[in-house]
């Protein structure tokens, strides 16, 4: 494979998608003649025939189906080598752990503060993943909860705590907390905390983990997790299920599940949002977003709060 040519792999994709050489002529600005080469010449590298002339067209054959997805993967790689070049060029990447949740609703207030500035949100998976994106460029920036000391990031990774953001109790009507204002952590030890959206080795589950253990509550992560519309279908239900959320996680139900979301206090159990990025990153709307995220309300911020050691 090292010396397969990456413009006859686009070849093959374009054909593959339209289903005839002179239309993917035509979509590559360059002759049949020279599609015909190029595939010619890629079979020949592979060693194996992967379209079948037909009166209606080029129909892949079950090697081309094959290579098919591995070919859209090389484009794509190709695609962020390019782009970890050239920053400047393209929309600031931005990763957020959802797209309900506190910091995309801190993205979108960078967004309106700077609607001049092209923005790609993308949801990966953890922190570890988010930290690798943001190592090799893939990513500009990630907003995400930080459980190692500075010191032990990769080198040139950055972190800086941006967001605290209180944790709150959701239960429906007929929970046994329904009609409280508040509650302390000391309270819910006993009461079932149902999230079955949590992976352990995430940060979140790191989290949890670290909340569960300081005040005796029971977190059940058992079962599938289909979505949060599912999961309030549960609540809204259960007299003796209830979750946590964040207090800006963005949530709708209808009226008549009778949820409540219910302040957790003394003390308030925060989550710490960090924005990560890599030192050397020269994107121009990165420093942007790194200034608004300065200059913004820190979140909860009172004494009264707790958090993992590690958030410190």
């Amino acid at each position: 494979m090292a010396d397969v040519d990456l413009k006859a792999v686009r070849t093959f994709v374009a054909v593959a998608d339209v289903g005839q050489f002179q239309e993917a002529a035509a979509e590559l600005s360059i002759t049949q003649q020279a599609v015909s080469k190029r595939i010619a010449a890629l079979e020949k590298e592979l060693g194996a025939r992967l379209f079948t002339r037909t009166a209606r067209g080029a129909r892949l054959t079950i090697d081309g189906q094959a290579f098919l997805p591995h070919a859209r993967e090389l484009l794509r790689a190709e695609e962020r080598a390019a782009a970890s070049v050239r920053p400047g060029r393209r929309a600031l990447r931005v990763d957020v752990i959802g797209r309900r949740l506190a910091p995309a609703d801190l993205l979108r207030g960078f967004h309106r503060a700077h609607p001049g500035v092209e923005l790609d949100v993308v949801t990966l998976f953890d922190a570890d993943a988010a930290i690798a994106a943001v190592r090799t460029g893939t990513i500009d920036a990630s907003f995400r909860a930080v459980t190692v000391p500075a010191r032990r990031l990769p080198g040139g990774i950055e972190a800086t705590r941006v967001h605290d953001e209180p944790i709150q109790l959701l239960t429906g009507p007929s929970h046994q907390l329904a009609a409280a204002r508040e509650v302390t952590p000391a309270e819910l030890a006993g009461h079932r905390i149902w999230m079955p959206g949590i992976v352990p080795g995430t940060e979140w589950a790191a989290y949890y983990d670290d909340l569960a253990a300081a005040f005796g509550i029971t977190i059940d992560v058992i079962g599938p997790y289909f979505g949060p519309e599912p999961l309030l279908d549960t609540i809204a239900d259960s007299s003796t299920l209830a979750t946590f959320v964040g207090e800006r996680t963005r949530l709708v139900w209808p009226a008549d599940y009778g949820l409540r979301r219910i302040a957790v206090r003394h003390p308030t159990p925060v989550y710490p949002h960090a924005l990560i990025w890599h030192r050397d990153n020269p994107h121009p709307a990165l420093s942007a977003l790194r200034d608004h995220l300065a200059s913004a309300p820190p979140g909860h911020r009172d004494t009264d709060v707790w958090t993992p050691q590690w958030a410190w």
